[in-house]
């Protein structure tokens, strides 16, 4: 599907690929580009590294010698830092080659984990994270433009799904491990793998990119012209929403899940783990899907979303309605993000880096609003049930922009013929 914007999207970035013996995806191709994946590895990365913390926080706070909320500072200011440092970053490196843009977000990231790993008090564990979430953001507004110009238009959303897909991943397999791995060996034993796999993510870049000599106009006027277009901000308010949506529920899903449903507390990470496998079919389905009919594809999940969360709110009593219910939750609420990161990518054109990279804003905007905002329904009258109906507020408010993209899309194409 072509782009419904005005302003035609950059195919440039795909030119530098061709060296990697890995070109566009051709329509009804089905294997994607080698750096794809590699994109998918190093998110996977990225994703452990910023959930791992949740599950170290007494560790931390033990070592250095503070209260297990103030450790929590270091999950806050690394979401800061992603929503701020993202766009800020993007347009600090907007001259910089693409692949030199990559190498420095990692070797960054990895500088980070070190400091983290050496502190020997809060602050500078904290300077550490927001070093981190910078290398993150930066790597998410290069990398998702790299992996989408690599697959081509008939597959971006497969490969953003893949990128996606790497952080969910992370989520199932990489926290776990992480967290097994600072309880067994210190809490900085995750820090140095991950600066270690990040440096040699790094190597592996420098030699599997190569330079890019194709750029197009980097200038802040052209990326600034991109976010002119009223349906970028569509998609942005629609990232928000739906990530409220999913987080104002799951942010407190366990004493839900033991207060409400009656599960035991030692069942509650398998019921997490489901969480994660829905979340990770979702993205695959979705990334599927959403080349071909990406509204077709996104409206019915944010549905779906809707009527989860409602469920949960209405029903969620007994143990095994309640994991099935969060199951379909996190299917339907992951099946769209990578459809709503390949239309940033497809409506914004040539200026994507920072587009891309206040999609990223949007999702962390999105997570700690629901999170609040859902503790706050929580200690209220609504008790159990609030966190999740405050969830199926933000889900079906995210069903307006998304009817008003569909509208102007159609009014685009009606125009056109």
């Amino acid at each position: 599907m072509s782009s419904p914007s005005s302003t035609k999207p950059d195919t440039s970035a795909a030119a530098p690929l061709a060296a990697d013996n890995s070109t566009s995806v051709p329509a009804g191709k089905a294997k994607l580009p080698s750096v794809v994946w590699l994109m998918g590895g190093i998110t996977f990365i990225m994703g452990t590294s910023e959930f791992v913390v949740s599950g170290l926080l007494p560790q931390i706070a033990a070592a250095l010698n503070v209260s297990v909320s103030s450790a929590g500072m270091l999950i806050t200011v690394f979401a800061i830092g992603m929503t701020i440092g993202a766009p800020l970053m993007a347009i600090a490196t907007q001259r910089l080659p693409r692949r030199s843009a990559l190498i420095a977000a990692l070797l960054v990231f990895a500088a980070g984990h070190v400091l983290s790993a050496l502190s020997p008090n809060l602050t500078l564990a904290i300077v550490g994270r927001i070093a981190a979430a910078l290398g993150h953001g930066t790597f998410w507004a290069v990398g998702a433009v790299i992996a989408t110009a690599a697959a081509g238009p008939a597959a971006s959303t497969r490969a953003t799904g893949v990128m996606v897909g790497g952080i969910t991943l992370a989520n199932i397999i990489g926290v776990p491990l992480g967290t097994a791995a600072g309880q067994l060996g210190g809490w900085q034993t995750p820090y140095w793998v991950l600066a270690a796999l990040s440096v040699a993510a790094a190597a592996v870049i420098a030699r599997r990119i190569p330079a890019d000599t194709t750029r197009t106009d980097t200038s802040l006027r052209a990326e600034a012209a991109a976010l002119k277009q009223p349906r970028l901000w569509l998609v942005y308010l629609s990232i928000a929403l739906l990530q409220a949506g999913i987080m104002g529920a799951y942010s407190y899903i366990a004493p839900l899940l033991t207060d409400r449903a009656h599960l035991a507390s030692s069942a509650v990470p398998l019921a997490m783990l489901g969480f994660g496998i829905g979340a990770l079919s979702g993205t695959t389905v979705g990334g599927r899907l959403g080349d071909r009919r990406p509204y077709g594809t996104l409206i019915p999940t944010a549905a779906l979303t809707a009527a989860a969360l409602g469920a949960i709110t209405l029903w969620a009593t007994n143990s095994v309605v309640a994991i099935v219910l969060i199951l379909l939750l996190g299917a339907a609420g992951f099946a769209g993000n990578p459809i709503v990161v390949s239309q940033v990518v497809k409506i914004a054109g040539q200026g994507r880096s920072l587009p891309v990279a206040l999609a990223t804003s949007a999702f962390q905007i999105g997570i700690a609003t629901g999170s609040w905002l859902g503790g706050i329904a929580l200690n209220s009258s609504l008790d159990l049930k609030g966190p999740s109906l405050t969830g199926f507020a933000f889900a079906l408010a995210a069903l307006l922009p998304l009817g008003l993209l569909v509208a102007s899309q159609r009014t685009a194409q009606s125009a056109q013929s």
